[in-house]
């Protein structure tokens, strides 16, 4: 019976052990790697395809203007009278014309319609000529007065089907402009998506490179506070043999206390900066991403010139302006084409029909015009505002412009700026480290005091994070200078430069 029971647990544990969902786990990646996920997985770069997929259709859709539009139609009428035709008047005409020819009428010069005796005599005697004809007339004033001479042309309820189509011959330029627009929309739409890629670039560069930077500084604060914890230690036994006075083991404690707190400062700027990387990657499979690249730097990148020139043939920033620009000049072309007639050929085919006249066609096909000569000048004032819509796209293009090349000249000098700060760094880590080496020996020696050894290897933590940051900052300012030149997807590049140099502390 008891093992029975513990089958039963065992199965009951398995089947929950197994219908449990595999918990996030860590994954480590270059920055290559988080870059490719990131534009396959980003909700941002998704939408934007999905814009460029939709203008893509708006373009095949603006062709179809070129072609006729065929349509089938259907409708069911009910008048309230049918459509009738009144020839009584006509029959009032003719009837007394009929009555005295068929009663008084005199006739002769009748032929003969007797093959036998028509070679003798050719013509019927008058008396009989005008017998044969006044009873012809009164035959025919009897049919007259017998016919119908109201007629009904269309019945008060019929229905119909009909095949339609309009096929456009000439509209002035309208449809050519309406295909132009909708292909300059739709490399716009690819231009955006190239921009909103390259700002996920620049984003996942701040954010990633911001994780490696959070990384080292935790390092950098587990050497410090490794070391005052040392010191702690050192200064409690001399205070213990009588060499230091306590108060200084009091001063150890304080800066111990304090390496603490940065420590702790830096791990929560590490699951901050995690959280950032994570939503950049859309990666919601993983609980931590582990960096595998290193913070770098270059000593020489290319010269300003060369930015701005790459900033004028590929930002995409200027690429949607220009965009805008060649659609306010088709703009232009549609208001102009208001001039020009517009010209179709048209034609409708009855399918079926019920109770429709039988005097109408069966189908009818022609030519249409459409000239519109007056319209109170709003035409003239539509081109001119199309024309002031352009010169807003110029303006706009050159605010663009400038500003662009006001962010590379900034971002270049930035740059600049932090490899100077990296250079004069390096130069005063090795003085630091040796600083703080004197200072401990002295303080084992009763040289110096507590504070004046922490602060010695703070000194040196200082200088470390100080370095680690003007790396991290040339890395940012790198891809901000390469997304205003339009070249965010070079980051890569740079990084795989052979003179390249890492950013380890």
């Amino acid at each position: 019976m008891r093992a029975n029971i513990l089958i039963v647990l065992f199965l009951l544990t398995g089947f929950s052990l197994v219908g449990q969902d595999n918990p996030a786990q860590p994954k480590s990646l270059t920055f290559e790697q988080a870059l490719t996920l990131s534009l396959q997985n980003n909700h941002l770069i998704k939408q934007y395809h999905n814009k460029s997929l939709q203008m893509e259709q708006e373009v095949k859709a603006a062709k179809a203007l070129y072609l006729p539009r065929i349509s089938v139609s259907a409708s069911y009428v009910y008048m309230s009278d049918n459509i009738e035709l009144d020839l009584t008047p006509v029959r009032d005409a003719i009837s007394p014309l009929y009555s005295a020819l068929g009663h008084y009428g005199k006739f002769g010069g009748v032929p003969n319609p007797d093959p036998k005796t028509n070679g003798v005599m050719p013509y019927l005697p008058d008396d009989v000529s005008t017998t044969v004809l006044r009873s012809k007339m009164l035959e025919g004033l009897e049919t007259v007065n017998n016919g119908d001479w109201v007629q009904t042309i269309q019945e008060k309820k019929f229905g119909m089907v009909n095949a339609g189509f309009v096929l456009p011959i000439f509209t002035g330029g309208k449809i050519n402009a309406a295909n132009k627009a909708a292909k300059i929309k739709f490399e716009a739409a690819e231009i955006e998506s190239v921009q909103k890629s390259h700002e996920l670039t620049g984003e996942l560069v701040e954010r990633y490179f911001g994780l490696i930077l959070a990384n080292q500084s935790v390092k950098v604060r587990q050497e410090v506070m490794n070391g005052m914890e040392k010191h702690l230690g050192d200064a409690t036994k001399l205070a213990q043999q009588g060499m230091i006075a306590q108060v200084e083991v009091l001063n150890a404690k304080v800066y111990y206390a304090d390496a603490g707190r940065e420590l702790k400062k830096s791990d929560r700027q590490v699951e901050i900066l995690n959280e950032a990387v994570l939503n950049t990657v859309a990666d919601t499979g993983s609980s931590e991403i582990i960096p595998i690249s290193e913070l770098f730097y270059l000593e020489k990148i290319g010269t300003l010139d060369y930015f701005k020139q790459k900033a004028k043939e590929n930002s995409p920033l200027l690429g949607q302006v220009t965009k805008k620009k060649e659609l306010a000049q088709q703009g232009i072309k549609v208001e102009q084409s208001a001039y020009l007639p517009t010209v179709a050929a048209t034609g409708t085919y009855d399918l079926v029909n019920k109770d429709l006249s039988p005097y109408l066609p069966d189908y009818m096909v022609g030519v249409g015009l459409q000239w519109s000569l007056f319209d109170g000048n709003a035409r003239s004032r539509k081109i001119k505002a199309a024309k002031l819509q352009e010169m807003q796209a110029e303006d706009f293009y050159a605010k663009a412009e400038s500003d662009i090349y006001t962010a590379i000249t900034k971002n270049y000098q930035e740059l600049n700026m932090y490899l100077e700060q990296i250079n004069e760094l390096d130069g005063a880590m090795d003085f630091t480290k040796e600083y703080s080496w004197a200072r401990e020996k002295a303080f084992s020696e009763g040289m110096a005091t507590a504070t004046q050894v922490s602060d010695a290897n703070l000194a040196v933590a200082r200088v470390k994070i100080d370095r680690l940051q003007a790396i991290y900052a040339w890395d940012v300012a790198l891809s901000k200078l390469l997304y205003y030149s339009g070249m965010s997807d070079q980051f890569v590049s740079y990084m795989r430069n052979p003179d390249v140099k890492k950013g380890r502390y």
